[in-house]
């Protein structure tokens, strides 16, 4: 009697290395903090430039697996994004020049610096409530997730798809944009917020502040993963699946595609709200020019070229395509947004699966 050995498929030997990948990435990523106390002439020392931006890197990682949750496993192609990420941003933004208080220029105890040169009286009404860091990180996820709810709503119950939906997604940002530029909006019009001080009682000069604020980010990440991964695996997310695939067939069988599309919508909404707000204090700025539509579009390359329907794919496609963008910009930034559009269009014709499509193809 022999006893057979069953080894792994090739599929299954992929997914457990992506898995051990990710990991090994995360704690890579992990001690990037603690490497940069390191002396400046240790060779293992990493400088606050590469942790600051591998904290951004890190921010649009959890946009990518938000759009990601929308496009690759609802089939819901937003192009607009950006705005709920920017709301996310413009809600700690908020927060934080309310804590500001007498240490501006122009010192007034509750009026923030461009209220004060506007010349207005009393703080509008909404910003009351934005001095609690509760109630800041309830507006963080809330605002997003309500404007995803009746965008949504409206949209899939009229059953708004394709090409018209991601316009409509579009528009929807470049309104926002084109609102917070106004002055009278008491939201800083183009200049926005920035000159922000300090964050739960710590300063955000501090590298302290800085480490705080990366690990904060790379947390929200690996759960903004999970979260997305225990939703697709489950049986809501074989529907989601589903629906992308044929939505007429599944809505005759009798299931209910508008709340299914709904929910996995805001739900993308609130997390693209959460990358903002950890986004901001690491940047230390948050204009209009978050709303931007090609920002939108960035993050659907994102996207695309990492894998869509695959969520180490849309992280992987972050970091891969916020990494050369940052090479190139200095290297070459004349060239960037051409080989940007190249990118994309290479992508779409050679390389429908992304990166993770192309190791798919090279484990059989």
């Amino acid at each position: 009697m022999s006893l057979a050995v069953s080894t792994p498929s090739p599929p299954t030997r992929l997914r457990l290395g992506l898995r051990a990948g990710l990991l090994i990435f995360v704690l890579l990523l992990s001690i990037m903090p603690v490497l940069n106390l390191l002396p400046v002439s240790h060779p293992l020392h990493v400088s606050d430039f590469l942790v600051s931006i591998t904290g951004k890197w890190i921010c649009y990682a959890i946009l990518a697996l938000s759009l990601d949750l929308a496009w690759g496993y609802a089939g819901i192609l937003s192009l607009g994004h950006g705005a709920f990420f920017a709301l996310g941003g413009y809600a700690m933004g908020m927060h934080l020049m309310r804590l500001i208080g007498p240490r501006g220029v122009y010192g007034h105890p509750v009026l923030p610096d461009f209220m004060v040169f506007l010349g207005y009286q009393e703080l509008p009404w909404y910003w009351l409530g934005f001095d609690s860091f509760p109630f800041a990180m309830l507006m963080v996820v809330l605002v997003p997730g309500v404007l995803a709810l009746v965008v949504g709503f409206l949209s899939f119950r009229s059953r708004i798809t394709g090409v018209y939906l991601s316009i409509l997604t579009q528009a929807m940002t470049f309104a926002l944009m084109l609102a917070f530029f106004r002055n009278d909006m008491g939201l800083g019009g183009n200049n926005g917020f920035t000159d922000f001080k300090e964050l739960l009682g710590f300063s955000l000069n501090t590298s302290g502040t800085r480490a705080g604020l990366f690990y904060a980010s790379l947390i929200a990440l690996v759960l903004s993963f999970l979260i997305c991964q225990r939703l697709t695996r489950s049986k809501y997310g074989r529907v989601l699946t589903a629906i992308r695939d044929a939505e007429s067939r599944v809505r005759f069988l009798g299931y209910d595609t508008t709340s299914h599309k709904l929910f996995a919508f805001v739900l993308s909404a609130m997390l693209a709200g959460v990358a903002g707000a950890l986004y901001v204090p690491q940047v230390g700025i948050i204009n209009p020019g978050e709303f931007s539509p090609a920002n939108s579009i960035e993050a659907v390359i994102w996207v695309a070229v990492g894998g869509r329907g695959t969520l180490v794919g849309a992280v992987l496609g972050a970091f891969t395509v916020n990494g050369l963008k940052t090479w190139l910009t200095s290297a070459a930034p004349d060239l960037w947004l051409f080989l940007l559009g190249g990118l994309f269009v290479a992508v779409t014709l050679f390389l429908p699966k992304g990166l993770i499509g192309l190791m798919k193809g090279r484990g059989r």
